[in-house]
């Protein structure tokens, strides 16, 4: 229990209050446990008969709380706070019951139970109850529900009792403690499950922004130039064919795998994005460009993958962002160094934007 109470104060996957329930629960079964310890297995002297009872009334007024103390930890903080009349209620039988040994008392050979102990059996196996119904409750809260689990700690807390009514074996705390890591296991995996589940539903959202804006970014293009438009869709196509069977054959095993087609297919179709900022003039211009007409032309690539990080950054991550940036950027070097914008050459130029030039030149 000291060492749970140490790990669920340093984790990271709960928030303060949540800690302090685990926390408190944790101590609470310490406490209990040392009270067990005390009474059964110390050295038993009658004079201390006043002070082991009223360590008895405490632990036995705490005990049938612990399950209270797991609903505040599993996050029922609402059943808790109105369950916490339960200990009051529990508290005030044992100090009731405790100076006439009903319950149980102390004599000269120790600890010993009452006509009445079933009362506190009882109380117990309503907290029982309660606990398993708490857990029911939260699993209800999660997408992701174990009943397999809730029935384990069941039957460890009747591992406990059942020893302890019939034939008087104390194990109930170790019941407890083992009941306990199981109850923060089952819901600390229950909002791991959820919080991945929600993680890979984002993500899907993410890409499927991502697709929508690609694709409103490509029908702007095409809107200006239904050439261009009609080209993007092929190159599409030809940038995946070229990445499929260059893996197919072992070109560039180090960098072409799935994830790097993926890219290639999605990504493609901005590699003519920074036509955006090239004049009607020139785009849809008939004839040959003059010199002064390509130069202005040469600008849409650098533009592209200025624009491509601009409209990317925040909803992708730099991987994505630097990809795509290549491909609007690089698509018109060439291997001989005499391409443009920065003249790279050989295999300077990023491999995504080598395909690209390929199918770019090959549909022009």
């Amino acid at each position: 229990m000291i060492a749970m109470t140490i790990h669920v104060m340093t984790y990271s996957g709960f928030d303060r209050v949540q800690k302090n329930w685990f926390a408190l629960t944790f101590i609470n079964i310490l406490i209990c446990s040392l009270a067990e310890f005390m009474v059964h297995c110390g050295y038993y002297d009658p004079a201390y008969s006043s002070f082991l009872t009223a360590v008895t009334v405490i632990q036995f007024s705490v005990s049938p709380m612990l399950a209270v103390l797991f609903s505040g930890a599993l996050g029922l903080h609402k059943q808790s706070k109105i369950a916490s009349l339960f200990f009051l209620v529990t508290l005030a039988v044992e100090v009731c019951a405790a100076p006439t040994g009903a319950i149980f008392y102390f004599d000269e050979n120790g600890y010993a139970r009452g006509d009445y102990f079933a009362i506190y059996e009882l109380i117990y196996i309503i907290s029982l109850l309660y606990l398993a119904i708490s857990l029911i409750i939260v699993g209800r809260r999660f997408h992701h529900r174990d009943f397999l689990t809730i029935i384990m700690v069941v039957v460890v807390l009747l591992g406990g009792i059942i020893p302890m009514s019939v034939y008087k074996i104390n194990i109930t705390y170790v019941a407890i403690g083992m009941s306990a890591c199981l109850c923060y296991i089952y819901y600390n995996d229950l909002i791991q499950q959820d919080t991945k589940e929600e993680l890979v539903s984002n993500q899907r959202k993410v890409s499927a922004m991502q697709t929508h804006i690609i694709s409103g970014l490509s029908n702007l293009i095409e809107n200006r130039d239904t050439e261009t438009g009609e080209h993007v869709l092929r190159t599409s196509r030809y940038v995946k064919t070229l990445a499929e069977n260059a893996m197919k054959d072992g070109v560039y095993a180090d960098q072409i795998d799935e994830h790097f087609i993926e890219l290639m297919n999605s990504f493609a179709p901005l590699h003519d994005i920074g036509k955006i900022v090239v004049s009607d003039k020139i785009l849809l211009k008939p004839g040959k460009l003059t010199d002064e007409e390509f130069e202005e032309m040469k600008k849409h690539a650098a533009a592209g993958g200025t624009i491509v990080r601009q409209i990317l950054e925040g909803i992708t991550d730099e991987e994505y962002i630097e990809f795509a940036a290549d491909i609007a950027t690089y698509h018109h070097e060439k291997w001989n160094g005499c391409g443009y914008p920065e003249h790279l050459s050989g295999e300077n130029i990023p491999l995504a934007a080598r395909i690209m030039a390929i199918a770019d030149v090959f549909d022009a």
